[in-house]
């Protein structure tokens, strides 16, 4: 063991009598210990978050100093933290750097935003006998911010969590992914360096069922922000009640190519996209639609490219994947595979493992009732499905209990409209594929792709509250 990961609660770094271990995800080797929280650890993290935002509050100005300041250091750190990010989730190196210097973006963005957390005038005088009265919205934070974050992106993912909620004016209790606590410790590092006083920001470790209900047990935490699965989300929305909840969940993102598309770009985007980071992206290309006249070219130079990417060693910047983030889930990814191939489908390129390590895979013959097709597969694997009509094309992809974002390449505007209008989800990309997301547009899905929007100046007015301030002239 190279490292013990403490709880970080009201400014100190807190052991506990419970431990669990961090895996090197692509060698199998334990690199650090963790200390669990229990009940009296969740108690004293809520408080002291309670107690911070009931005391000196920080002003706007001062929140952007903060943010401003700790996305500078995630910048000074890029290397160190992207390491951390590498060997904690299995992420390819080239793309655990590019994840550190969006963080610093999202942190930046936050910042900026903090100094703009604004109402609007409201006309009552153009209601009768209002004529003596004056009125206008002012948001106002919440109060406690409950930050469940998943172990993709532990970094980014999180900065959309604290950053906006620290803009705010709100105070965090914080509980990463349990196979991603290294990094979850160094930002809280990071945070308390940058100026953050003690409480802002706590971090508790654990399980889900043990640190993850009791936080979704507790009255004194005011909104929720959780990402994972939609299984879990909706467990947690129920438990949860009447507390405002911002959810982001699964999906199995569709990308449709129609024919008077740029095929070059097409091919090149969805491949690429659908392997990085192993496919463990919740836009993730997964389901791409492909009109039938260029179909079988589609196909062609798919397997042409995905033939050229190297699988191996995440830190090393010759290859283009890492692994998954277990070899449980790599099992259950070929499971997915071998079930559809008993049910018909095809192997184009792909489809075998080696431990943690699982080749991109691209399948075709496939139905809408398989499991690669109908359900997340958080995997380097995707399906290619033929259509003839647009109308077919937008059926298949809102054929989905899942709705977060699309992608359409076409250069038809008519096809672009439509797609745009009618397909049933958060987010339609216009020639290019599902998986594109600027940290500053707002994120969130339809259906059980969750509730509520991520993107700095969207979550700002989910963690704060409008309040309508009205006075009478007398």
């Amino acid at each position: 063991m190279t490292q013990e990961i403490r709880l970080f609660i009201n400014g100190n770094w807190v052991a506990t009598g419970q431990k669990g271990k961090v895996m090197n995800k692509a060698t199998g080797e334990p690199i650090a210990e963790f200390f669990e929280a229990g009940q009296p650890e969740i108690d004293a993290a809520v408080a002291a978050a309670q107690e911070a935002f009931r005391g000196k509050k920080l002003s706007p100005y001062s929140r952007f100093e903060i943010l401003k300041r700790a996305s500078e250091i995630l910048m000074d750190r890029q290397s160190e933290l992207a390491s951390i990010i590498s060997q904690e989730v299995g992420k390819n190196i080239k793309e655990a750097m590019g994840e550190v210097a969006r963080s610093s973006q999202t942190l930046l963005i936050s910042a900026e935003e903090s100094k703009r957390v604004m109402g609007e005038i409201v006309p009552v005088t153009g209601s009768p006998g209002n004529e003596n009265r004056r009125a206008w919205t002012i948001r106002v934070p919440r109060g406690v911010v409950c930050a469940i974050t998943p172990f993709n992106f532990p970094l980014n993912l999180t900065c959309h969590k604290i950053g906006p909620a620290i803009a705010a004016g709100n105070t965090v209790v914080y509980k990463p992914a349990s196979a991603t606590p290294i990094i979850g410790a160094r930002l809280c590092e990071i945070m308390t360096e940058a100026g953050l006083p003690a409480g802002y920001l706590n971090m508790v470790l654990g399980p889900g069922a043990v640190a993850g209900d009791a936080l979704a047990r507790d009255n004194r935490i005011a909104f929720y922000s959780f990402t994972g699965s939609s299984e879990v989300g909706m467990k947690l929305k129920t438990t949860v009640g009447l507390r405002p909840i911002s959810l982001e969940l699964g999906s199995n993102s569709p990308t449709i190519v129609h024919s008077d598309a740029d095929l070059n770009k097409a091919v090149e985007a969805c491949t690429r996209f659908a392997f990085a980071n192993a496919g463990q992206v919740c836009i993730s290309v997964q389901r791409v639609y492909v009109h039938r006249p260029v179909y079988d070219e589609f196909c062609k130079r798919a397997v042409s490219i995905t033939g050229t990417l190297k699988v191996g060693d995440p830190l090393d910047p010759a290859n283009d994947l890492g692994c998954m983030i277990s070899e449980y889930e790599a099992e259950r990814t070929m499971e997915w595979i071998n079930e559809a191939v008993t049910g018909g489908a095809k192997v184009l390129i792909g489809g075998r493992r080696r431990g943690p390590f699982m080749e991109p895979t691209i399948l075709t013959n496939v139905l809408p009732e398989m499991k690669c097709v109908c359900n997340e597969i958080f995997a380097p694997v995707f399906s290619i499905i033929p259509y003839d009509t647009i109308d077919e094309a937008i059926a298949l992809a809102n054929d989905s209990r899942y709705g977060l974002q699309a992608g359409v390449f076409t250069n038809s505007l008519d096809i672009a409209t439509r797609c745009a209008e009618e397909l049933e989800v958060g987010g339609v990309i216009i020639n290019d594929v599902s998986a594109f997301r600027s940290d500053l547009m707002p994120y969130g899905g339809w259906k059980e792709s969750g509730t509520g929007k991520e993107g700095p100046r969207y979550a700002i007015e989910e963690m704060t509250e409008e309040k309508i301030v009205v006075v009478k002239i007398q």
